[in-house]
């Protein structure tokens, strides 16, 4: 406010339906801002944030000259930026204007009307008060670089790329395995069509392989990420794979002529059910389709003496580049998607179930692999000693639904465990007996599936198995322990076989990828969104998305869904061109400035750096976030924020306090 400037200021009180006008008096509170200093006119409307509460807002505007602008409504995260956009389309400085949160501060926490009333009226002073103070700021904006970056190569990654790709722009997917398809690749079927996952998913790989707009860098790792929204620039680390992509044409020949004549090594892919050689592809559909060199078990690598079988199949083509070394790529980009997974739970760490201890208990993920045609056994159902089950139990939420591991539902482990059932009773027509807690199965076609398996003759026990023990001898058969709930009693159940359903968890590096990209994780560990309804895919830090399980445990339709949603996002960026920054950024008095690093070390954006030779600290604009830290923590309060000076707060506590 300047010194020669006349104070007109406008007050609009929302109704919000009956959300704050059944709690708060809106018509006493209007009257009591109308005596407030400065308040050229008060009204209160049904709902404000309407294209007639809008309206209202603009005429008033024009016709009464207001110049500043409160609307005592709801939180500001809703809808601050619409009162803005208002205010700005009949002529005012966007930032004049401030809202006062009597929804969810007041009416929505307060039973008694006459208190609401008397917290509704110090919100408004509040509110007057400091609207005198701001600023008219000018709004800032910088380019986006036209190319979007993908962490994770599952079928989230794969398909927010392609979303990308076929509207023309440039991406970059960043996948740590030596091929992209994730878990789904894994798996033999999926729920409830039990279409073929390999069927459903290769096509979609191979668009990836052939899409001249996207860049796969495979076997790599992001290893730094510097930059803000729009201008990020990511440093990626490529891995050696000791084979040269570009001269490989996947033929396979490597792997024959290894010198080693049989599989020796535990595959990961497998879950370490198979074997596989030092020179190895995942899977045969793998993209790219490069077989990668162990170098721990390499003999050439390792000891530098070997027959080279290897390269001797390769011939002419000479792909083979054993002195290969790890590089850093970097790129720059406009947006990043974050699509990394999750990681199966571990049960072993519930010891009352035998995983480890008792050779036929395995976990679901490792079942999938014996039921997929390219796993370990061909796809067929056979136990490590080479016999097939006849009895087989199913052990719903291992990790899930539990206090003591994981509080929150996996989502999917009802409906694969439904899937395995079938496969199952399918490929060896075991008896099979799935104990649950509840049945979960709320998607499309769900129900009917589990109708379905049923009718196959698939048995339900409802309750908790409490202990696994072996029949005799820690080997064969195997006795579940279950509290059947619907027949009241304890139930021992023999069986060759015990698959548990494990739930879907946060990477273990997830804090390590947070701490890259600038965003948080829920409690559970997943990555989190900055709001769960109207920004499900957005992260706090602008231009970072997040789709698929690394969000949250979701099934394949929903983690389709979550990513075509984040290349929206990403698209919608880019296409503009430019973004919009932070009003409300942070900034230094460079005479107050004692260049002590206080705030360096406690940006969580990494915005401040040191000017060594003025010695003093400089804030990138396009790197805050307003989040305040640096305000709050230097020691000279050489560090102050746009909106939110001393003297704005001081006058909103002023009228907080002393509002009568």
């Amino acid at each position: 406010m300047s010194d020669n400037e006349t104070l007109r200021i406008g007050v609009y009180v929302c109704h919000c339906g009956t959300n704050i006008a059944a709690v708060i008096d809106v018509e006493a509170l209007t009257k009591f801002a109308e005596g407030l200093p400065h308040v050229a006119l008060a009204r209160n409307y049904k709902y404000m944030c309407s294209d007639p509460g809008q309206e209202l807002v603009k005429q008033d505007i024009a016709e009464y000259g207001l110049n500043r602008i409160v609307v005592a409504a709801c939180s500001p995260n809703l809808h601050e930026p619409t009162f803005r956009r208002a205010a700005e389309d009949a002529g005012l400085n966007r930032f004049l204007v401030q809202m006062a949160n009597i929804r969810e501060q007041v009416a929505w926490v307060t039973e008694d009307g006459e208190l609401a009333l008397e917290k509704a009226k110090a919100h408004v002073a509040g509110a007057v008060r400091r609207v005198a103070r701001h600023e008219a700021l000018q709004r800032q904006f910088v380019r986006i670089t036209p190319r979007a970056m993908v962490v994770g190569g599952g079928i989230a990654g794969i398909q927010a790329a392609l979303t990308l790709a076929e509207a023309g722009k440039e991406v970059v997917l960043v996948e740590r395995e030596p091929s992209i398809g994730g878990h789904m690749a894994m798996f033999d079927k999926t729920f409830p069509t039990l279409d073929c996952a390999a069927c459903i998913l290769t096509p979609k790989m191979t668009s990836v392989k052939v899409n001249p707009n996207i860049k796969l860098l495979t076997y790599s790792e992001i290893e730094s990420v510097e930059g803000s929204v729009g201008n990020f620039k990511v440093k990626v680390r490529r891995k050696p794979r000791y084979i040269n992509e570009d001269l490989c044409v996947g033929c396979m020949q490597c792997i024959d002529g290894c010198v080693f004549t049989q599989a020796k090594f535990p595959n990961s892919f497998d879950q370490g059910l198979g074997m596989r050689k030092p020179v190895w592809v995942p899977f045969p559909q793998a993209v790219p389709p490069v077989p990668v060199v162990d170098p721990e078990v390499c003999l050439q690598i390792a000891r530098g003496k070997c027959k080279q079988g290897c390269v001797e199949a390769c011939g002419e083509r000479g792909a083979f580049d054993f002195d290969q070394q790890e590089k850093i790529e970097e790129y720059e980009v406009g947006a990043i998607i974050i699509a990394t997974g999750f990681k199966a739970f571990d049960p072993s760490v519930i010891p009352y179930y035998g995983y480890g201890k008792y050779p036929n208990v395995y976990t679901s993920l490792e079942v999938e692999r014996l039921l997929n045609a390219g796993g370990p056994t061909g796809g067929k159902l056979i136990l490590r000693d080479g016999s097939t089950p006849k009895k087989v139990g199913i052990i719903h939420c291992v990790g899930s639904r539990d206090v003591n591991y994981h509080e929150y539902c996996s989502r999917v482990c009802c409906m694969y465990s439904l899937k395995i059932a079938h496969l199952v009773r399918e490929k060896t027509g075991a008896e099979v007996y799935n104990c649950y807690i509840d049945i979960r199965a709320p998607g499309k076609g769900f129900e009917e599936f589990y109708n379905r398996v049923q009718n196959e003759g698939v048995q339900f026990v409802r309750g908790k198995v409490a202990d696994i023990t072996p029949v005799a001898n820690g080997s064969g058969p195997l006795v579940m322990k279950v509290d059947d709930t619907l027949l009241g009693h304890i139930r021992e159940i023999e069986v060759d076989m015990v698959i548990l359903a494990v739930a879907l968890e946060p990477h273990a590096d997830a804090g390590e990828v947070r701490r890259n990209f600038g965003i948080s994780c829920s409690n559970e560990g997943f990555f989190l969104e900055k709001h769960p309804k109207l920004a499900p895919v957005n992260t706090a830090n602008d231009g970072v998305l997040v789709a698929g399980a690394c969000q949250g445990a979701k099934d394949i339709p929903d983690t389709v869904a979550q990513a075509d949603a984040a290349a929206a996002k990403a698209l919608a960026m880019i296409d503009a061109g430019e973004i919009e920054l932070e009003p409300n950024t942070a900034w230094i008095d460079e005479e107050m400035c004692s260049g002590c690093k206080t705030c360096i070390n406690l940006c969580p954006f990494q915005a401040i750096t040191a000017d060594e030779e003025r010695k003093i600290a400089v804030i990138d604009q396009a790197l805050c976030k307003g989040c305040g830290t640096c305000v709050a923590a230097c020691p000279s309060g050489a560090a102050k924020q746009h909106l939110f000076g001393d003297r704005q707060i001081d006058e909103e506590l002023e009228g907080l306090m002393n509002y009568v």
